[in-house]
């Protein structure tokens, strides 16, 4: 009884009053579950104990036969049926003979219950009145208003609740106040409830458990007891409290919340049960769209607004600080949603996100609530669904995209909206869930009737499926099937042709026939092939070394201005943006790319939209861009660039990687690495062989370029994890596997191996020319190789690779490739005619302004200069080299311009810090981690990590926790060398 005692005490001063002689109506009125019986039963007791006699009935809905009258005062009475063989002493049977069964029923009955109080005191208990039939409660009303002159209480229990139905009138409201006591019980306080639980559970739980169990009671004696019973039969100790109904056994607190349901009636249960659907969404109930849902279901939205307002008092509902309502407990609400059949959740869900969306609630909110739904069968449903599939997109939430989608297709649309969803699932499925159901989707797609450019679009991105599957041959067939059924429509034939030709680079032998193709077709039918077809033939010509650079951009730029169908002007840009960065003409190649990516949509299976952010990649590496290679390397893989996902032949790797040099082979530029970072690739993959899982079948071309930014910012520990996470025996033959060799390569090359990265070189080498790719602009495996022999004493291999190497390179004749094979011809030929060619490499990118490789020219004509004596020529391009790769971020080319330095008899004094190196050190020694450094100086986290990498190595430390000291000895800006 708690929280009852006054209750108790107008009950027993009640029953005293009526021991003497005066009676009364007791009205003891509460919502379900408050303990009304409860207290009835105590108040039975004691006036049992009090030598009262007790009559008592306890109501239900149709507990009685309809045609009896009086039903509930008869069952009261029955035990007074003996009394009705003779006339009752001084009832008018007995003074006119006339036999008490000839009075009406009521008045029988009242004659039956004098004759009961005449014996002595009387408490007559009446459970649950509300539930009596009306003549029972007449017959109540009539007795209270006679009790007052008699030893006899009534005490009666009546459901006192706000309803969204309305409900009927009260037991006493047609009688006069001082014929009744009513008592209202009200909820158990926190404080009652929380002792409640105590009892149960103990003293010594959490004090957060005991909050959660008072607020899944909500107050109510019945939710309460029956939630603890659960969970005393589930555990043998306390446990927290589950959030899903599930969790509990026998499962008493779930029929108790169904009971209050039934008990509060159908509309009632309908509202409880859609706030409780509102309420499980990430935006909560509104109040606004719960009375329109009600309303749409037949409930007056008046009195549903006002439920609202009468829950919390209830303790069942809360309202949050964002001003919606919800349920006191997850648990509560799950208990709320328990039962609910599917038609009637349906219907709900229906409602309420029409309602929704009349009131502008976001189609994300919206299609959370259809997800729960089922089937709609309605349109406006599938428009929601999609609406959200694409914001999910955006938002990068493939995942949930793919849910949407899903659902989506069970709902109505047209063959060719149908068409597009299964292309756009199929891509998601294969490229970001890594499903199986991605292909037979796709391929779905591709048979349903609809527009032939629907047909194209699923082919495309099936073909990019199979390719990626290493099944190249397979996916060129499909697309060449397409031929026939496309002769009238020669726009998509020529993209159909166009993707085959991309698609063929991931198997030699299929990719010789395709271009073989192209050529005949621009031979003898030059329009059938569209700008995107020729800029293919510009790309292969290219990168085969048959025509220059001016002439390659002046045919592109010709092709650009051309008209191009939506299918084809993805290729057409993405060629377009490759060429312009061999090319170097790296503004014009990024806007390419941003036009390209920018018009393309990501979820999409598409060859040239991993081929764009391939060039985006390249852009990066060309300009020694190495923190945004390293920092958004995540982003890159996330937008599709997964292994054996690019075509064509991408860029080229714009001097990133084959600055090792001689360098290398006498053991610098290995890096100390700040020992904190590890690339995420290889945290997925642990170490050992095998592909990256969830990236493919091989490594990529951003994963090549990871690892040359890796060697170049001195974390060559780290590169080497990477390359170990594939195993390359088992990747498929593609252009992007050769890319990764040379890159392979590069790290073994830096880490003191040139005998083992000569054969990774030559073998890129042997890859790339049995695929007609022997122009530098791709990957120069000559110029890299030729250091390699070099450093091997293999002076006249070295050499011949060297001069093919720039006689490739004046073909297409940038500054970029002619002065880097003028720095390796320079090297490999030694005396003063390799001195004048490597100065010459230097002036020609001095004036085109390309640091990633007039660092490595600068080295390499200062160590000339050393060797011929020249020493202080030597040490002012040495330095120059050092300022430039410091600005750079080029921690290995730092660190081998500095031993150059050495080795020519300078003292190194580099161990002063830049601004930026101090002000992140200082930030670091404060205690804050490299992600809030970056967060705090708006910069990538890998820029964080590349200065502390080059702030360890000037200090000679290896540690965080040497910086304190070491950062005392130095000074804090400039980098001087002391000339002698």
């Amino acid at each position: 009884m708690y929280e009852r005692r006054e209750a108790l005490a107008l009950v027993a001063d009640e029953a005293a009053r009526a021991r003497e002689g005066t009676g009364r109506l007791v009205l003891l009125r509460g919502a379900t579950g408050t303990g009304r019986t409860a207290l009835l039963e105590a108040a039975t007791e004691h006036a049992e104990a009090h030598g009262m006699r007790v009559l008592r009935v306890r109501c239900s809905t149709g507990g009685s036969a309809p045609d009896v009258r009086l039903a509930v005062i008869e069952q009261l009475l029955s035990p007074l049926q003996e009394l009705t063989t003779s006339p009752l002493p001084g009832s008018p049977a007995e003074a006119t003979g006339a036999p008490d069964g000839s009075l009406p029923p009521a008045a029988r009955l009242w004659r039956l219950l004098r004759a009961y109080a005449a014996e002595g005191p009387v408490l007559v208990a009446v459970d649950d009145v509300h539930l009596a039939d009306e003549d029972s409660r007449c017959w109540l009303i009539e007795a209270a208003r006679r009790v007052d002159r008699l030893p006899l209480l009534l005490l009666v229990t009546e459901r006192s609740q706000y309803d969204v139905d309305p409900p009927s009138a009260g037991l006493v409201h047609t009688l006069s106040p001082s014929l009744v006591r009513t008592h209202t019980l009200a909820p158990l306080s926190r404080d009652a409830a929380a002792e409640l639980v105590r009892s149960a559970v103990g003293d010594d739980v959490p004090e957060k458990w005991v909050t959660d169990y008072v607020r899944a009671g909500a107050g109510n004696p019945l939710l309460l007891r029956a939630l603890l019973e659960d969970l005393n039969a589930t555990t043998a100790a306390p446990a927290a409290l589950p959030e899903t109904c599930a969790a509990l056994y026998p499962g008493a607190y779930p029929a108790a919340v169904s009971w209050w349901l039934d008990c509060a009636g159908a509309a009632t249960a309908e509202a409880a049960r859609v706030l409780a659907a509102l309420d499980e969404l990430p935006g909560g109930a509104d109040v606004d769209v719960f009375a329109e849902t009600a309303d749409a279901l037949g409930a007056d939205p008046a009195r549903v607004r006002g439920w609202l307002t009468a829950m919390p008092r209830l303790g069942m509902l809360r309202f949050g600080d964002d001003g919606l309502p919800r349920y006191a407990h997850p648990l509560l609400r799950d208990a709320v949603l328990t039962g609910w059949c599917a038609a009637d959740r349906q219907a709900a869900h229906g409602a309420a996100a029409e309602a929704m969306l009349r009131r502008g609630v976001p189609t994300a909110t919206v299609a959370q609530l259809l997800l729960r739904s089922g089937t709609m069968g309605e349109v406006w449903a599938t428009e929601v669904l999609l609406d959200a599939a694409g914001g999910a997109v955006s938002d990068d939430r493939t995942d949930d995209a793919v849910v949407l989608l899903r659902q989506a297709l069970d709902e109505p649309m047209s063959d060719g909206r149908r068409a597009e969803v299964l292309t756009e699932l199929g891509s998601l499925e294969f490229t970001a869930v890594r499903s199986s159901t991605g292909i037979p989707r796709l391929t779905e797609a591709m048979r349903l009737p609809g527009l032939p450019q629907y047909r194209v679009q699923a082919a495309v991105a099936l073909g990019t499926a199979l390719a990626r599957r290493g099944e190249a041959r397979a996916a060129v067939t499909l697309l060449r099937d397409l031929d026939g059924q496309l002769t009238d429509h020669p726009d998509l034939l020529r993209t159909v042709q166009t993707a085959s030709a991309l698609l063929s680079d991931h198997d030699q032998m299929i990719r010789e026939e395709m271009y073989r193709r192209l050529h005949e077709t621009a031979q003898h039918s030059p329009q059938a092939l569209g700008p995107a077809g020729h800029a293919l033939l510009v790309r292969y010509e290219a990168t085969a070394g048959l025509i220059s650079a001016d002439a390659a951009m002046k045919r592109v730029r010709t092709l650009l201005s051309e008209p191009a169908g939506p299918l084809a002007e993805p290729f057409l840009l993405g060629t377009a943006a490759a060429v312009a960065q061999w090319a170097d003409e790296l503004d014009e190649a990024e806007r390419l790319t941003d036009r390209g990516l920018t018009g393309q949509r990501p979820t999409l299976l598409h060859p040239m939209h991993e081929a764009l952010l391939n060039v985006r990649a390249d852009i990066a590496a060309a300009r020694g861009d190495y923190g945004q290679l390293l920092s958004e390397h995540e982003s890159w893989r996330r937008d599709g660039a997964g292994p054996g996902a690019g075509t064509g032949e991408g860029s080229g790797f714009g001097g990133l990687g084959f600055k090792f040099g001689l360098e290398c082979a006498a053991g610098s530029g290995t890096g100390t690495g700040t020992g904190e970072a590890k690339v995420v690739a290889v945290a997925e993959s642990g170490t050992g062989t095998g592909t990256v899982p969830g990236t493919g079948n091989g490594p990529t071309n951003v994963e090549a370029h990871v690892l040359l930014a890796l060697v170049e910012t001195g974390r060559v520990d780290e590169a080497w994890q990477l390359a170990d996470a594939f195993d390359l025996r088992e990747a498929h033959d593609s252009w992007e596997l050769n890319r990764f060799l040379y890159a392979r390569g590069v790290v073994r090359a830096a880490s003191g191996d040139p005998a083992g990265a000569l054969g990774d070189f030559l073998e890129c080498g042997r890859r790339q020319s049995a695929r007609d790719v022997l122009s530098p602009v791709v990957t120069p495996w000559r110029a890299a190789a030729a250091q390699c022999q070099l450093a091997l004493g293999h002076h006249q291999e070295a050499l011949a690779l060297a001069e093919e190497e720039l006689r490739l390179a004046r073909v297409w004749n940038t500054p970029r490739l002619v002065g880097r094979s003028l720095r390796i011809l320079g090297t490999a030929t030694g005396g003063r005619h390799g001195l004048d060619l490597t100065g010459e490499a230097v002036r020609i990118l001095r004036e085109a302004a390309i640091e990633t490789e007039l660092i490595p020219a600068l080295i390499a004509r200062g160590r000339q200069l050393t060797a011929a004596g020249e020493r202080a020529r030597a040490r002012k391009s040495l330095r120059e080299a050092a300022e430039r790769a410091e600005l750079l971020g080029a921690v290995r080319l730092r660190s081998a311009a500095d031993e150059s330095l050495r080795e020519g008899g300078a003292r190194s004094t580099t161990t002063t810090l830049t601004a930026s190196e101090r002000r992140i050190a200082e930030l670091a020694v404060k205690g804050r981690t490299n992600t809030e450094i970056a967060e705090l100086l708006h910069v990538a986290r890998r820029t964080v990590e590349t200065h502390l990498t080059s702030a360890y190595r000037k200090l000679g430390i290896r540690r965080r926790g040497e910086l304190t000291a070491a950062l005392g000895r130095v000074p804090g800006a400039g980098h001087r060398t002391d000339p002698t």
